[in-house]
């Protein structure tokens, strides 16, 4: 019998560690293992917070706080506004951009 005769292959053994590199480095104080861990604080709307029923289309101040630099308005994940007052603020931007008190784009 001649296949019995015939060495077969094993894949070479990993150095320790498990990885080719070695040993994962440390991560440092932002990693996942150490260090201090980012907390994240929830955000809250603030037409809720202070109580803000209806979101005036004049009041440009306030509509510029949620229209990013090139003219977009500004997601909720991003502003943390609760979905209806989102509707209704992207409402009032949009009826402040028809008459000129916001721009529609950047220059």
């Amino acid at each position: 019998m001649a296949d019995d005769n015939q060495e077969v292959s094993t894949p070479s053994p990993r150095p320790q560690g498990g990885r080719p590199d070695g040993p994962r480095p440390d991560r440092g104080p932002g990693g996942r293992d150490g260090g201090r861990k980012f907390f994240r604080r929830k955000k809250v709307c603030k037409f809720c917070v202070e109580k803000i029923d209806d979101i005036n289309y004049k009041d440009v101040r306030l509509l510029g706080q949620f229209v990013a630099e090139r003219g977009k308005i500004v997601p909720r994940r991003l502003t943390g506004v609760c979905t209806p007052h989102q509707r209704r603020l992207t409402a009032a931007i949009k009826r402040a951009r028809n008459i000129a008190l916001l721009p529609f784009a950047a220059r």
